[in-house]
């Protein structure tokens, strides 16, 4: 029976980096096949061409942050997906909003029975 302590045990020593970000503790995986993981990950690889002060701008803010330029893409994009994603709704709830204003103006508005009746 092992008398050391389960990974668990040191839930906070993780959280803030005491055990598992020395190099002694790290090992590659035999067991990892790229395409399965990508696949787990749903990540698909692309073709896009950028300018090359642009990648090394990347790769040296990347660096700054402790991560690989590719990762800093996808945080990149994701970032701007997602805030896209939330002007684009927002302006349609507010364009929404205008034309249920005209409607309760003109007298308009109801539910679809009353329009029907």
């Amino acid at each position: 029976m092992s008398t050391q302590p389960s990974v668990t045990d040191h839930d906070e020593q993780w959280e803030e980096g005491a055990m598992g970000r020395d190099e002694a503790q790290v090992r590659v995986s035999s067991q990892v096949n790229d395409r399965e993981l990508h696949e787990a990950l749903c990540l698909q690889a692309i073709s896009i061409r950028l300018q090359k002060s642009l990648i090394e701008d990347l790769k040296n803010i990347a660096v700054l942050n402790g991560i690989g330029y590719q990762p800093l893409i996808r945080q990149i994009l994701t970032r701007f997906a997602d805030s896209e994603k939330k002007r684009i709704l927002q302006e349609a709830a507010v364009a929404s909003k205008a034309i249920n204003g005209q409607e309760d103006k003109l007298g308009l508005a109801g539910t679809d029975a009353q329009r029907s009746a």
